[in-house]
């Protein structure tokens, strides 16, 4: 009889399947749309603020308002206009890939990959630090994280030509990318903003926010090793075996250790790194966001396509090969935003931070340091945006600051680490990168959960010891 039970159960357990990305996403709108009939309606006075000059809430003016719940049917029209509100990243994850996709076709990829191993060996799990550090840098200084969007693709192949997986590829460029963002130095999406909306000179207290990016940088890199290393030592203890891969390379690890390129591919080689070079250049110097980068790899995936070879026609039908290919994860944005819409249509998102930061009232220390964390964290699932979170937070999280005895500085940080970490973690950006490495969301939940809380941990620590040295 306990035999037959343990069977049943096993069975049961070996039917379950997750649900599918768009499922859970759906769901989580579904939620909000209640939650639309539960929440008190409620909003902010705002006004430009003359230092940072962008529109911010004006603390002591919350009011409720007239309820305003989600019809069933209006439910699915915020669907629709979250698909128009992210556009511009559908079609610039589109066109990223178009370029990358281009250099798979004309055998570039393969070659490049090839002459990476070559050159590497066996030192070749060197490339998972330097390539995270790099990014780590980028998203800590620049601020760069949507613009690696295309990249993913590149380092999944890369990874698994290593002989790792697209985890390890995904996580070499996302969570290289989003630790910096998160343990950020001078980003001025984040820092730059929060700081100016609390009244802080921007750039100050840096030494700390470095040694804050090097303790992540440093959990990051040391966790993405030890799992790279599990990998490659055992490929069935990869969180994806099994899983059908789309974005790697077209050949094996024998015929990538052979291919030897062409003067059409060499050439294709030179432009892609041109390509990333002037990526980072336009948008370091220029100000280039979405739409000026998505403009470039549409121009560039044209031009790598005639220097491989390609006549209009065959550059026509790769396009569309790579649009097939990236579709999933394009529409996976889109119906993401949608959450955002639902919960600004209910007139809730104001609410909540006004629920979440009167928590924060009446205590002190320590306690109030790691509670503004806590409501950092949680405010980020309703505003993944960090520039649009420091607008909302920062000018209720600046004087309450004063008023409980902690520095401004330590605020900021709290804001910083609160919008940045959680980006791998709430289903609201999740989903969004899920989509676009074709990763499944439990399996990236099953890399990424253990990371999170050990970086959690190291989050509620220095803000503690800010505290302590009276972060200024």
């Amino acid at each position: 009889m306990q035999e037959t039970q343990t069977t049943r159960r096993r069975g049961l357990s070996s039917n379950f399947r997750f649900p599918h990305s768009y499922v859970i996403i759906f769901c989580i709108i579904l939620l909000m749309a209640v939650l639309s009939y539960i929440v008190p309606a409620g909003q902010f006075e705002r006004a430009i603020d003359p230092v940072s000059g962008r529109e911010v809430v004006v603390p002591g003016t919350f009011q409720f308002i007239e309820q305003n719940p989600i019809s069933p049917f209006q439910l699915f029209v915020d669907i629709q206009r979250g698909f128009i509100s992210a556009s511009d990243i559908i079609f610039f994850i589109i066109f990223a890939y178009g370029f990358v996709y281009m250099l798979i076709k004309n055998g570039t990829f393969d070659a490049l990959i090839g002459a990476l191993l070559r050159t590497f060996g066996n030192r070749v799990a060197v490339l998972i630090p330097a390539c995270m550090i790099l990014f780590i840098f980028l998203g800590s200084t620049v601020g760069i994280l949507e613009e690696t969007y295309g990249m993913v693709p590149i380092f999944i192949g890369l990874a698994i030509a290593m002989g790792y997986d697209a985890i390890v590829g995904s996580a070499m460029v996302y969570v290289g990318a989003a630790t910096g963002f998160a343990a950020a130095t001078l980003n001025p999406f984040t820092i730059g903003v929060a700081q100016q909306i609390a009244g802080v000179e921007y750039g100050s207290g840096v030494l700390y926010r470095v040694l804050c990016a090097v303790v992540f940088g440093g959990i990051a890199i040391g966790y993405t090793m030890w799992y790279a290393h599990r990998v490659k030592k055992d490929p069935t203890k990869s969180i994806v075996y099994g899983e059908k891969r789309e974005l790697s390379a077209s050949s094996n690890h024998e015929q990538l250790m052979s291919a030897r390129a062409t003067v059409r591919q060499k050439l294709c080689g030179l432009l892609f790194l041109f390509t990333i070079a002037l990526l980072l250049f336009g948008t370091v110097n220029y100000g280039w966001y979405i739409n000026e980068l998505a403009g470039m790899f549409l121009v560039m995936m044209i031009v790598v396509g005639f220097v491989g070879g390609f006549g209009p026609s065959q550059i026509a039908e790769t396009f569309l090969e790579a649009a097939k290919g990236v579709m999933f994860g394009a529409l996976a944005v889109g119906i993401s935003r949608s959450i955002l819409i639902v919960m600004e249509d209910a007139c809730i998102i104001d609410t909540i931070v006004y629920y979440l930061s009167s928590l924060l009232q009446g205590t002190s220390g320590y306690l109030s340091a790691v509670g503004m964390l806590v409501v950092q964290n949680i405010v980020n699932f309703f505003i993944p945006s960090g520039s649009g979170q420091a607008a909302v937070t920062m000018p209720l999280m600046a004087p309450l600051a004063d008023m409980i005895g902690l520095s401004r500085q330590t605020a900021v940080l709290a804001f910083q680490f609160g919008d940045g970490f959680s980006n791998m973690f709430w289903p609201t950006s999740v989903c969004t990168m899920c989509g676009i490495m074709s990763i499944p969301v439990n399996k990236w939940y099953k890399f990424v959960a253990p990371m999170f809380g050990i970086m959690f941990l190291a989050q509620i620590i220095l803000i503690c010891g800010a505290v302590a040295i009276n972060y200024i």
